[in-house]
């Protein structure tokens, strides 16, 4: 891979918890992490449960701060260190660079899905009526019906959020997608369907990260694969 095309350099990436709770005790998740990533790939994180995984994309969101190492993202023609960056251009990266698919979605009650969905591209400035088009197509795309378009998702099946919460992602366009266990809660038709939009982002040339513990479905979206190696024994924390 060349320079030109790498979007995500990871250095050194270590990442110690303080429990303040029990003295103060030091709990090592991540220790000296190194990997960089470019456009048109897809790296699934490997490992065990609480090896770090999930800690390790919220290392690269900017939601936990990196106790030693660098992680550096390419916005446009420059590089961003997350480990340093001022909260304002963490939060410029996530409006324009980096998007996040977690496990769970996480919205403002008695908003509808359609406008949920649509959010990220009204962010960087689409127009209100292309953004809800763009947000339709993908929620079609996901077996969401148009009847629950206008609903808040809040007493939707874990199934239905789950896919407006990976419509919600994909329809930024960010040039990095970080993707935490995005196909957990699918049925199989549904998994598949999620699996040909992966693909579909990385031959659009997006940088994609992420954690898939179903063995078929990071066979089937991997172009490499990045095993985790765990700190010590410790609690779960993925």
């Amino acid at each position: 891979m060349t320079a030109a095309r790498t979007l995500v350099q990871v250095a050194g990436l270590t990442k110690t918890f303080t429990l303040h709770n029990q003295g103060g005790l030091q709990l090592p998740v991540l220790n000296s992490v190194d990997f960089q990533v470019g456009s048109g790939e897809c790296l699934v994180l490997s490992g065990p449960s609480g090896t770090g995984k999930s800690t390790l994309l919220r290392c690269l969101y900017g939601n936990y701060l990196a106790t030693q190492g660098s992680i550096r993202v390419r916005d446009g023609g420059q590089w961003c260190d997350l480990t340093t960056a001022p909260e304002h251009q963490i939060l410029r990266l996530r409006r324009y660079v980096i998007g996040y698919v977690s496990q769970f979605l996480r919205v403002i009650p008695r908003v509808r899905t359609l406008d949920i969905v649509a959010e990220p591209l009204r962010d960087r400035g689409v127009d209100a009526d292309t953004a809800r088009d763009e947000a339709a197509v993908l929620l079609r795309r996901l077996n969401v019906p148009a009847r629950l378009w206008d609903l808040p998702p809040a007493t939707f099946s874990g199934g239905e959020q789950q896919r407006v919460n990976i419509a919600r992602g994909l329809v930024g366009g960010h040039a990095v997608l970080l993707l935490d266990e995005p196909t957990a809660s699918l049925d199989a038709d549904n998994r598949a369907v999620v699996v040909s939009l992966i693909r579909e982002a990385v031959a659009a040339g997006r940088c994609l990260i992420g954690i898939f513990h179903d063995e078929a479905v990071r066979d089937a979206v991997a172009t490499r694969v990045l095993p985790i190696q765990p700190a010590l024994a410790a609690p779960n924390l993925d």
